[in-house]
């Protein structure tokens, strides 16, 4: 299974296509833009007026290791100009980072936002989107479309708990955001990791289940323990040969694998695949073997 790239997935790339990209735009993905950062503005109508230094170095420091995760969304304000609607912050923070550009959905003017929240609802319900991309088509409803939770649960057909569940996928890591989306752990397992409030308990186990290949019911008991304040038990350091065998397994299956180890010399190996499709790809392999 081919890794997506990190950042905005194929899906919703599709699924969130924008304006025409004009002379001062560089598009990198279908609907997403590169706008350099200074021909953009905040919009003096923002709630928030004040931003915490700390969580904006925070942010600017994830940004630096894993990119602009969510896309900003901008209006033209001018003939080579933009205003800020959502994502202020993300914006603040890779200014602070002295990035030249930042990746961006450009809408056209405010009266389109009915054709924006009938678009994404529609393809919503059509499109094979990881928990991500649809978290962020949820985000994006409520941010520009003007919806609330509830509304929002009408407009797609789920409950309220659901749209819940899946806004709070956006609260995880960045690396953690990136491995769901690539298929490296499942949205069962992001859920269990949500339930830790600590951020660094949080990647303890993201790395715990990426390096033992945990099932959804393993990674529950192993939040469980940790809760009860029982450490999970130690993980064994793979040899140089298992990680070449590892290594070896992911090349020729043309997706990233889990090889674990105990101390006896037992264990086993998991193959990630997001949908059925993958899954038969995966198989065909087996069979030409």
């Amino acid at each position: 299974m081919a890794k997506k790239q990190s950042g905005l997935g194929k899906g919703l790339d599709s699924l969130l296509t924008g304006p025409k990209p004009t002379s001062n735009v560089v598009l990198s993905h279908a609907g997403v833009s590169e706008i350099a950062i200074e021909k953009i503005t905040p919009n003096p109508d923002q709630p928030r007026k004040t931003f915490n230094d700390a969580v904006l170095q925070d942010l600017a420091d994830s940004i630096k290791e894993h990119g602009v995760i969510t896309p900003i969304t901008v209006k033209k304000s001018g003939v080579d100009s933009y205003q800020i609607i959502a994502g202020e912050r993300r914006w603040r923070a890779s200014k602070l980072l002295g990035l030249a550009k930042i990746p961006a959905f450009v809408r056209e003017a405010e009266d389109d936002n009915k054709l924006l929240v009938l678009g994404l609802v529609e393809n919503l319900q059509r499109e094979n989107l990881d928990p991500i991309e649809v978290a962020q088509a949820y985000q994006r409803l409520i941010e520009e479309g003007g919806l609330t939770q509830e509304q929002l649960g009408k407009q797609v057909g789920k409950n309220h708990a659901t749209i819940a569940n899946s806004l709070r996928l956006l609260k995880l890591s960045p690396e953690i955001q990136v491995g769901l989306m690539n298929g490296d752990i499942s949205e069962g397992h992001a859920k269990s990791i949500l339930s830790l409030d600590d951020e660094n308990k949080q990647k303890e186990i993201y790395t715990e289940i990426i390096a033992k290949g945990l099932s959804v019911r393993a990674t529950e008991d192993l939040v469980r323990r940790l809760k009860d304040g029982k450490k999970p038990s130690k993980k064994i350091a793979k040899s140089k040969e298992q990680k070449e065998i590892q290594e070896k397994i992911s090349a020729k299956l043309n997706t990233k694998i889990a090889l674990s180890v105990t101390e006896r010399g037992s264990g086993k190996i998991s193959i990630p695949f997001k949908n059925a499709r993958e899954l038969e790809a995966i198989v065909a392999l087996f069979d030409k073997i």
